[in-house]
């Protein structure tokens, strides 16, 4: 079945991000998938969301995302993604350079960590007739979800930190975590607990499941 034959709204899902990782976990699941980064000040809604839960405040950045991204495209299915790192009470966000992901790292070593990814599915009215189905749910019509997934780091000392610096190099500064658990990042951990695509940012088993529900997938 070709991503055309799966995907049944007349135009690709927008992605409300510039994440390559998210844009690839949606097209190897087949999906055609079109980006369109979100232009809102994270850290300015993160401040007037007052003392959110670290899950809560993924599920507002991803609501915005979605929301913004979906007032400047009327009629296109868009998904918004944010994903909260926080330990111990701390919230982490992307490291500017590499002697902040140093620090980071330094932080997080030896403890566990949660990852909260958040994804938020927006639609207008225009949407409501790309099928006919009896199991087309409208509650789908908005439809956001949080799921954490937890991650132990080894105990790491600033030799090892260092290393790993300097063999994945300015990469890291793209991750919450100064990690890239599908590469190098895989060597910092002693056990990992939770989906492996909610850990790249992007749930993407629950993600699949509310597009079904809203009949937009051909099975």
């Amino acid at each position: 079945m070709t991503a055309s034959a799966l995907w049944l709204a007349p135009e690709p899902l927008l992605l409300a991000s510039a994440s390559a990782t998210r844009r690839d976990l949606l097209t190897g699941a087949g999906l055609p998938v079109e980006t369109a980064p979100a232009r809102i000040d994270e850290r300015a809604l993160e401040a007037e969301g007052g003392a959110l839960a670290p899950a809560e405040l993924a599920r507002r950045l991803a609501r915005a995302k979605a929301a913004e991204v979906a007032g400047r495209h009327p009629g296109r299915i868009v998904v918004g993604a944010d994903q909260v790192l926080e330990c111990e009470g701390r919230i982490f966000h992307k490291p500017a350079d590499l002697e902040a992901a140093r620090t980071h790292l330094a932080r997080l070593q030896g403890r566990t960590h949660a990852l909260h990814s958040a994804v938020a599915i927006r639609r207008d009215g225009a949407a409501e007739a790309l099928v006919e189905r009896d199991f087309v749910e409208q509650d789908f019509v908005e439809q956001d979800f949080v799921e954490t997934a937890r991650l132990t780091m080894r105990p790491l000392d600033a030799g090892a930190i260092d290393a790993y610096l300097r063999l994945a190099g300015a990469a890291v500064t793209t991750s919450v975590g100064a990690y890239q658990l599908e590469g190098l990042g895989i060597h910092l951990f002693a056990r990992v607990e939770g989906d492996h695509a909610t850990i790249l940012g992007l749930p993407l088993t629950p993600l699949l499941a509310r597009l079904r529900g809203m009949g937009l997938l051909a099975f």
